[in-house]
């Protein structure tokens, strides 16, 4: 993005400190598919610092916020926000370390922990995002309902407009959506991270669990853990110490695919037709 980029990171550094602060070193790092990220090496110690100069001018503002909610939560370590701008977030810089060898457990124990901060509706009072699209968090009264009206109907639409899902998919959401109340449990409001697979998930200092890039909203719980198999899942230790700090009511596994039928439909509006697949064997299976 820049020729040489180090006048950009200090001036980060001025924005978000107050002061002016040389960049010794920086690492550019990798896991991103829309913003750059850099680990940088100062006198002041080191920070984590994502940019875009492409980026909606609320994104960036809109993560920080998402952030702090989850670090008010004090379940997780969650890193601190040191300065945002449209075109930049300044993070603590969380030093992995070699996991415990009680890393999966206290994951799955302070997931669970945090699905229990719970809210009088679902939905939040901001819209944020997922990736690059919007994510809309209007609040309702009804889960179900929120999943269908501010999750499923916006993805499936947009990915109907760009020409990716035909109108016979299209017809097949419209008959789950009918039956959804029969399929899925309808919990209490469950703070979510809402974008957590393995590429989000790192170490801190002391070895356990840090969470990274959320896009947070109150959400039923079972779309949070289905999202966690998406991509070939956690540790089974995880999977079991949630269960026992916050039982699932049964079937769970019956249940997973339905809940993830958003994320595909996200990854179908973000990067093509090569996650279909996996929605048209959903939609199949519930809707002949």
């Amino acid at each position: 993005m820049f020729a040489n980029p180090t006048p950009f990171f200090e001036s980060v550094l001025f924005r978000s400190l107050g002061k002016s602060v040389s960049v010794d070193q920086y690492l550019v790092l990798g896991g991103g598919s829309i913003n750059q990220a850099v680990a940088l090496t100062t006198a002041e110690g080191q920070f984590f610092v994502k940019y875009n100069k492409m980026a909606p001018k609320d994104m960036f503002g809109l993560e920080a916020r998402g952030l702090q909610t989850l670090r008010e939560a004090e379940e997780i370590h969650i890193p601190e926000v040191i300065g945002v701008d449209e075109d930049f977030l300044l993070l603590e810089f969380i030093a992995g370390r070699r996991t415990k060898n009680n890393y999966w457990e206290d994951f799955g124990q302070s997931l669970a922990r945090l699905h229990q901060h719970t809210h009088s509706s679902f939905g939040l009072d901001y819209n944020n995002y997922i990736g690059r699209l919007e994510q809309i968090n209007d609040p309702l009264e009804d889960g179900i309902a929120f999943f269908i009206e501010k999750r499923l109907k916006i993805q499936a639409g947009k990915a109907f407009y760009e020409g990716y899902l035909s109108k016979t998919m299209l017809r097949q959401f419209d008959q789950l959506y009918a039956k959804l109340p029969e399929l899925i449990p309808n919990e209490k409001p469950a703070l979510l991270h809402g974008d957590l697979w393995s590429g989000n998930v790192i170490s801190n200092h002391l070895g356990l669990v840090a969470l990274v890039d959320p896009a947070v909203y109150y959400g039923l719980r079972e779309t949070e853990l289905a999202f966690t198999h998406m991509f070939g899942g956690f540790h089974e230790r995880f999977y079991n110490a949630y269960h026992e700090t916050f039982p699932l009511e049964p079937g769970f596994d019956n249940r997973k695919d339905i809940y993830n039928l958003y994320p595909l439909l996200v990854h179908v509006n973000l990067f093509g037709q090569g996650y279909l697949n996996g929605i048209r064997r959903t939609l199949d299976k519930y809707c002949k």
